[in-house]
């Protein structure tokens, strides 16, 4: 039983990461285009390029990716059939997960991570701005 949960949460926190990557794209937009400040915040825009950049480099690598592969172990470990369990778990793979060819995925990868890359270039971040403070009396040499 706990096997099965644990492969839930997984596949859950996989689904979690695929909506941050592909709704972070068109957020961004909209935020830059309302002049957002958050859609400029430096943090924000590297994490999001690093998890696409994690996808790309994966797809290419042939790389399956660890979070499906965990899922999988799991899984067997609860004796289950892959991709069966509970409605949620069931729900959340069913839209995460697509028979097509593999070329087709790392094509799509890969033109989703140049659109998040010109993203950086069209509107970059802004990089964050570190407070100088104010030497003490006794740092000043006094």
């Amino acid at each position: 039983m706990i096997y099965r949960i644990a492969a839930d949460c997984i596949v859950i926190l996989h689904m979690a990461y695929v909506l941050t990557v592909v709704l972070g794209l068109p957020a961004i937009w909209i935020g830059i285009l309302c002049r957002h400040q958050w859609a400029r915040n430096f943090w924000w825009r590297c994490g999001h390029l690093a998890m696409i950049l994690i996808v790309v480099a994966e797809a290419w690598a042939g790389i399956i990716c660890p979070l499906t592969t965990w899922e999988h172990q799991l899984r067997e470990l609860s004796q289950q059939e892959t991709y069966q369990g509970s409605f949620v778990g069931n729900l959340v793979h069913d839209w995460l997960f697509y028979d097509a060819p593999q070329w087709v995925f790392t094509a799509c990868y890969s033109v989703f991570g140049l659109l998040v890359l010109a993203s950086f270039i069209v509107a970059p971040p802004h990089w964050p701005k570190f407070k100088s403070r104010t030497p003490t009396p006794g740092e000043r040499g006094m």
